[in-house]
């Protein structure tokens, strides 16, 4: 289990995160979703170690983070952040052999190919990373991060992958391939925490619930009951969005914009 305890992260003033608790267990698709600027980022970077928090404790299986050497931290859990910017010309295959190599994989080529190959770029390898369209670099930094844990589970302790927009300027297919990657991941044993901005993907994948404003939790729980018309409208300041799919109770928000007259 990786958990947050109080976690308080202040920038120039600001609380960008404000005593917030949370727990991810073994086994779990936690999605995170809120406004702009709602401390999303912040979160997953405490917690992924990226980032020390001003205030609270993370702990990776009941040890600090602190604890941990990076190399440590490197074959616990994954990160793909929501942007990357590089300056070499690398391949594909060079990009997500760095995972490999930071699990410290026996063959890290193969290891680094069998994750392309689960995110549908097989025969990429070759390909410089800055001539693949947006939606196949993303697919790539997806790869690496799935080469850096390639199992959910190793010696009875879970692996985590933390996604930060993994969905973004992927089409829809990619979008559902891309998230069924990751709860299969959930489902062997494996934790997951994503940020996603799609309201109706977040609860159709999710196992659990996050919902940030202004650096606080404002609920959480299954999707069942934390998508609600009080919540969305809360947050987002869209009143009667959310409906119900009969059959399995699913919530999906169906935004409708305000009727603006044309000018006379």
């Amino acid at each position: 289990m990786i958990s947050g305890e109080r976690i308080t992260v202040s920038r120039g003033g600001r609380r960008l995160l404000d005593d917030v608790s949370v727990e991810l267990r073994a086994g779990g698709f936690t999605v995170v979703i809120g406004p702009n600027g709602a401390g999303k980022s912040t979160l997953m970077k405490v917690l992924s170690g990226e980032t020390q928090p001003d205030a609270g404790q993370v702990s990776y299986h009941s040890c600090a983070i602190g604890g941990y050497q990076p190399v440590q931290l490197a074959r616990f859990r994954a990160v793909l952040p929501q942007s990357v910017q590089l300056s070499f010309p690398f391949t594909a295959l060079e990009i997500v052999r760095m995972g490999a190599v930071a699990q410290g994989a026996r063959n890290p080529t193969e290891q680094a190919r069998q994750a392309l190959s689960r995110v549908g770029l097989r025969g990429f390898e070759a390909r410089p990373y800055p001539s693949l369209s947006g939606g196949e670099q993303q697919r790539v930094q997806f790869a690496r991060a799935l080469a850096q844990v390639p199992e959910p589970v190793v010696e009875g302790v879970p692996r985590a992958l933390f996604l930060d927009e993994p969905t973004a300027s992927l089409d829809l297919g990619h979008q559902i391939a891309v998230l069924e990657v990751a709860r299969d991941f959930a489902a062997a044993g494996g934790i997951v925490l994503a940020i996603l901005h799609d309201l109706n993907l977040a609860a159709e994948f999710a196992d659990h619930l996050i919902v940030l404003d202004k650096g606080r939790v404002v609920s959480r729980g299954p999707c069942t009951t934390t998508v609600s018309d009080e919540t969305i409208g809360q947050v987002y300041g869209i009143a009667g969005a959310v409906g119900r799919l009969p059959a399995e109770h699913i919530p999906f928000v169906l935004p409708q914009a305000r009727y603006r007259p044309e000018a006379g």
